[in-house]
């Protein structure tokens, strides 16, 4: 050893290294109070408070940073680079053992500078989202041409960009509901302003929805103040088109998008508990049924507006006629009951005209709306269909049987009770697919889930994993299956803590407040 010693250090040094060496002996860190002393040096210890350990454990703490500051001025002044400041503060954040001091503190990795930093921009109100790459000649594919084939898991960028793109025209049609939710009984609605997120596009058409349900009157005596919650009438979306020369070139052609609202009306609320199938009016087929509450809102004409479903095909038909000879796609998109309208709005646009353009469904939290036989009728049409799906949103269960695969952090069960379940599963599953009259789900899902967000609680509530705002923020985060959320996210957090503060990690909330 002493010769490898030599061979290292220069030898003007290597008596001071011996000299040190002959008096050197393992002491334990004076800063813990909390490690046991060596037993040779052991003495009696009068116990002491958990809150007086963690005192002297700041005292300590405090001397060692007024110790490191004084001897080592040098390194302040240099400005050392940003990597190496990281390095040595998440170093030091480590030997603190935070997590006795605050619980709340998951790791030292998310007290780091790094961290920090990145936690304060997401938690700014500047909003940065990924990149918007030219699509070009694949604009088909992230169109749903080959029902996103090798796009979902790893989750394609411009694919993630694309689909918070649409989510937030949905969020523009709740905010132009909410801002005006009334509707006169008596004339007509004027033309509606929305503020959509992206100007490239331009509002043609506002769209609403009524209810086949008649409150009783004794309703409106009872409680008059309702007003617009029990209007059977509301605005529920819009029709926009994309006409910014640099944006059509971007995404390869002429967008147009029909995006929709989720329920806000007691009437609303109404038809979607009416779950009984019915046949689709249009069809011979009495296999191809849809749900009648979601039918109803399609289909049902208003006092002074005309349905859903005959505004929406009159004012695609007169697009279509307008752009005539220019490469063009219909994008539809909705949230919860938008989402279940979404497949009815594009199975009556899929042959309202001889040549339709390519139409594809962006759905955020959609129920399941028909059969197997309008799963079919759908393909057989051409729709596209990419469905978001939350892992722990009830909303996509229903209508119909819920089959559950429990959760795996669940305490391992008796075999032949597992084995039980799992026929039990098997016979409902062979039921519903087998069964023409039961309820399906239509195209390709992509599924992400509230429990591998780092900021939402693991038990967030019902209402936080239907929210249209968290379906953004994880999709933002989704990378793929083996890496659920991404580091590098770039959705800001300010609208989720607005929406979700409760369901957001107290961490968080805290350092947003600071």
């Amino acid at each position: 050893m002493q010769t490898g010693i030599s061979s290292t250090l220069p030898a003007q040094n290597l008596h001071v290294f011996q000299a040190r060496r002959a008096s050197f002996k393992c002491q334990r860190s004076p800063l813990s109070p909390l490690t046991k002393p060596h037993p040779s040096s052991q003495k009696p210890v009068s116990s002491a408070s958990s809150t007086e350990l963690t005192r002297q454990h700041l005292s300590n703490l405090e001397k060692l940073l007024q110790k490191t500051n004084q001897a080592e001025p040098e390194q302040v002044i240099k400005a050392p680079t940003n990597r190496s400041i990281e390095t040595k503060g998440k170093g030091l954040l480590k030997g603190l053992n935070l997590s006795k001091i605050c619980p709340e503190t998951r790791t030292a990795e998310e007290m780091s500078p790094r961290y920090l930093n990145r936690l304060q921009r997401l938690l700014s109100k500047t909003m940065e989202y990924s990149p918007r790459n030219n699509l070009g000649s694949r604009w088909r594919e992230y169109h749903g041409c080959n029902d996103w084939s090798g796009l979902l898991d790893p989750l394609d960028e411009n694919l993630r960009r694309e689909v918070v793109r649409y989510g937030e025209f949905v969020q523009a049609a709740y905010h132009g509901f909410h801002s005006n939710p009334a509707m006169s009984t008596d004339e007509a609605p004027l033309p509606r302003h929305v503020t959509l997120p992206d100007r490239s596009y331009k509002v043609t058409k506002s769209l609403y929805a009524t209810s086949s349900v008649r409150l009783p009157k004794w309703v409106d005596d009872l409680a008059p103040d309702l007003g617009w919650m029990t209007q059977r009438s509301s605005w529920i979306g819009f029709v926009a088109v994309c006409e910014d020369r640099r944006e059509i070139q971007r995404m390869g052609r002429k967008d147009i998008i029909i995006a929709l609202r989720g329920t806000a009306t007691c009437m609303e609320w109404a038809e979607n508990f009416r779950a009984q199938l019915v046949q689709i009016p249009e069809s011979d087929d009495p296999t191809q049924q849809v749900e009648c509450g979601f039918l109803s809102l399609h289909k049902t004409p208003g006092v002074h507006v005309p349905s859903l479903a005959e505004s929406v095909v009159e004012e695609v038909q007169r697009l279509i006629e307008m752009y005539k000879g220019e490469t063009l796609s219909i994008t539809i998109t909705g949230h919860s009951l938008g989402a279940a309208l979404s497949l009815l709005v594009a199975d009556e646009i899929s042959s309202c005209a001889p040549q339709v353009p390519p139409i594809a469904v962006f759905s955020f939290g959609g129920p399941r709306v028909g059969n197997k036989g309008f799963v079919e009728r759908l393909n057989e049409n051409n729709v596209k269909v990419l469905r978001i799906v939350n892992n722990q949103d009830l909303i996509t269960r229903v209508p119909g049987v819920v089959i559950g695969k429990g959760s795996e952090q669940q305490p391992q069960k008796d075999q032949q009770e597992e084995q039980g379940n799992e026929t039990f599963a098997r016979v409902f599953n062979m039921l519903d697919n087998n069964n023409p009259w039961a309820y399906s789900h239509v195209g390709t899902e992509l599924r992400v889930d509230t429990k591998m967000s780092p900021y939402l609680k693991p038990n967030a509530d019902v209402a936080c994993c239907h929210d249209l705002e968290a379906y953004l923020h994880l999709v933002d985060g989704f990378l793929s299956s083996n890496c659920p959320f991404r580091s590098n996210a770039k959705r800001s957090l300010v609208k989720l803590l607005q929406d979700q503060r409760s369901n957001v990690k107290q961490l968080y909330t805290h350092r947003a407040l600071s």
